[in-house]
This record gives C-alpha cells, structure tokens and sequence, in this order.
C-alpha cells in the first residue's frame, strides 16, 4: 500500500501505542514461566512472531484486545513440531535463539528475506560455547538457524556492538540453566538501555541479573513468576518520537499534541524528549499523568549520538531536514543492521525530497539551513521506521508526498495513520 501525505497541521489528544521492546521481552518471560497474563501488550507483526514462538515450545498465547494469557513451558521448551517463522522481527529471532539452545532437540528458526539477511553469528557462537548447538545453515551467520541441544551455561564472551539483543537472549534463557550465564563484553556495548530494559522486565518476573565489571550475570536454577501471575507493559517512546516530531514541526498554533502513555521507564528512546525540546520545540512532561504536551516552533540543528537510541535516527533525521542549520547525527553505523540500513535510507529518502545531506559510515549530517522539503515518491523499505518518519516529513512538505508499504507500520504502530488523521492530518492510503 501507498500512504499520500499532504502539508496539514495536527492538533488534539492521542495516545501511545504499547513498546514494543517490553512486549516482547514480557510475552518471551511469561512463556518461561509456568503461566502469566501480559496486559496492555502491543498486538503487532513483530510481538505475533514472538507468540508463535512460545506456542512452537509448547506454550500458548491467548488474546483479547491488548491482554495475552500466556501458558508457558515452564523454562523447558519443547521440540516444535514445525519451523518457527519470525517473520521481519529481529528481537523475535535473537531471544528466540537463546531459548532454542535450551531444548533437548534441535529448533529451525527462520524468517522473510529481511531477516534472513541480519547477522546472528556472534549468538550463535555464544550458544555454541555454552555447550549448545547453533549453526546457520548457510554457513555465513545468517538465518535459517538450527539450534538446540541442551545450552547448560557457564561463561562466554561476546561482541556489545553488534546487537544487545545477543544479551538480552542469553540473560533471559540463562536464568532456568543449571549454572547461570556470565556474559564478558568483547567490546563497547551499544543501544545498553535495551539492556537495562530487560534487566527491569526480568527483576519484575523474578529473575535476579546484574551488571558486572565484565559485562552481566545471571544465576541459574531461577523461575520466572511476576508479582500476582500479571505484567502490564508501559507506552513505547521509539512510537511517541513520530507523535512529538508531528507536533513540534506541524502542531496547531492554538491546540498542543497530547500524548498520552508516557511514563518513565528504562527505555532509551525517551530522549526524544529532550532532543526535540533543544531543538527549539515546547515540550511538557507530566511524569506523573504520564502525558506529553508538545507544541511547534522554529527549529534549529543539533548534535545527537545515537549509540544507545539507533531507532530514533529516522525521527531525528526528518527534525534535521525541517530544522535551520546542520544536525548531526553520531555513532550511528549499527543503525545500518537494522531492516533496513536505516542509515542510507533516509539519506537517499530525504535526499528525494529535497535535503542536503551529507552520508558516512558513522555519521549522517541532514543540512537543513540548505532545505527546503517538497513532495516526492519515497519508498518507506519494507521498514515501519522508515514509514512512519517520511510520514512525518510529508506534513510539512510542499506538496504531496507518497509514502511505498505503508503497510509496514503494522511492525510496532498499527493504527498509526488512522491516529494521524485523527490528528488532522491529511493522508490517506490505497
């Protein structure tokens, strides 16, 4: 599908969708306790993978609306009778991998051909050195994945600026091995408050883990069960950065951009916040309510590292192209294993659309004192982020933008559109 943006203003309340990020690490956790109810879960194309999985170990996921009763395997995965699919979710695929490690037989993992072409090879070595079976079957490190063979744990290294997910797996399976998991850091950890968040969703299923001088710990012999058999997951700021940037850059005069759903938590990608309000916007944090009130103003460019909030870059980048002078955009070459190399994209993207931008390996600079956004044809790359950012842009650009697979959206954000044109945005699809 094709989304049609056109220059409209946005006004009015709205509200969050659930984070993504917690959802799946809640759904994994409460298949590896013996049973739990997951409340205000994000039901979209990438939290559905993580379900399947649990369903293929021998647990299941039962919704309605946004609860999921989850039965679980009780830390002992079963054998699935078919393949496992996890679709275009990343996060699906690398805490699934972990998981698989621990099951007597051996799990097939795979996924669409994005996903087939991410790297897993540093987890699979780590499940391998943890007396597991992990081999890609292409021998290149890259999915389908065969894994199984009864993980025990003990004590592996690995990489920190690959992906955190290879962490995030091996803190959550490690947790009901015989001997726990310490996992050494071989390198700088990038995108650590994905760490942190699982380190929270773990602590409130049960599971002791900590950081250590090395990298994290987590003992084994532990059973996941959260406080009254229920988790309930909070907003996801990655999906509030659109909202914020909407109404920073195209808000009504006379009526903020409510946000609701935003309270704290471990999520990284609450810097939005701050980013956008040293841009120039007015930004309001009720913490307490848990709203966000945003209204517009003249931007200006700014310097952000990017190292520990990869999935902001699309956001920032459109702020950058609105903004007057340069933003700068650091540290941001894992951004570009993502589903896209989200880091090209939008240079090519925006560049479409009238930007300056300046591409290299670690850093994309958006020239915005040079940039005046008009409408183009853009491809949204089979990427929500990608989607939902040049969205944004289209609000302000002269003219109309069309936005290719808008459908895409469907990964974190599935009412997104529709919110917009509650919003008053002009967009429509077809």
């Amino acid at each position: 599908m094709d989304a049609h943006i056109s220059q409209s203003r946005v006004r009015g309340r709205t509200r969050a969708p659930p984070s993504k990020s917690y959802t799946h690490r809640a759904i994994l956790a409460a298949g590896y306790s013996d049973g739990a109810v997951v409340r205000d879960a994000l039901v979209s194309a990438d939290t559905k993978a993580t379900m399947r999985a649990v369903e293929g170990f021998g647990g299941s996921a039962d919704r309605e609306g946004q609860t999921v009763e989850v039965t679980g395997f009780d830390g002992r995965p079963e054998t699935p009778a078919d393949v496992i699919d996890c679709a275009n979710s990343g996060t699906t695929m690398r805490l699934v991998t972990a998981c698989a490690g621990l099951g007597e037989n051996l799990t097939v993992l795979t996924g669409d051909e994005s996903l087939r072409s991410r790297p897993q090879g540093p987890l699979l070595e780590a499940v391998s050195d943890l007396d597991g079976r992990a081999e890609s079957t292409r021998r290149n490190g890259l999915a389908p994945l065969v894994v199984g063979d009864g993980m025990t744990g003990g004590t592996v290294e690995i990489p920190g600026d690959v992906s955190s997910q290879y962490i995030t797996a091996l803190l959550m399976a490690g947790a009901v091995t015989d001997e726990g998991i310490d996992v050494e850091l071989t390198t700088e950890l990038k995108s650590a408050p994905y760490v942190d968040i699982t380190l929270e969703v773990l602590a409130d299923f049960g599971i002791e883990a900590e950081r250590t001088d090395e990298g994290f710990s987590v003992p084994g012999g532990q059973s996941y069960r959260p406080t009254g058999g229920e988790y309930s997951v909070p907003g996801d700021f990655s999906s509030m950065s659109y909202l914020l940037a909407a109404g920073a850059v195209a808000g009504s005069e006379d009526e903020p951009v409510v946000i609701e759903g935003a309270r704290p938590s471990a999520q990284g990608d609450s810097a939005i916040v701050d980013i956008v309000r040293d841009m120039g916007a007015a930004v309001d944090w009720n913490e307490d309510a848990g709203e966000l009130t945003v209204s517009p103003a003249p931007l200006s460019g700014t310097t952000v590292d990017v190292g520990d909030t990869p999935d902001l870059l699309p956001t920032i980048a459109v702020l950058g192209a609105i903004a007057d002078g340069d933003t700068v955009i650091e540290n941001c070459e894992h951004v570009r294993y993502k589903e896209t190399d989200r880091v090209s994209a939008m240079a090519e993207e925006l560049s479409k659309m009238g930007t300056h931008v300046t591409e290299e390996q670690d850093c994309l600079t958006i020239h915005g004192g040079q940039t005046d956004l008009v409408g183009a044809e853009v491809d949204g790359r089979h990427d929500h982020r990608i989607v939902m950012s040049l969205a944004v842009a289209g609000l302000v650009a002269d003219g109309e933008t069309t936005v290719a697979g808008s459908e895409h959206v469907d990964v974190s954000f599935p009412n997104f559109f529709e919110t917009m044109r509650d919003l008053g945005a002009d967009v429509h699809e077809d």
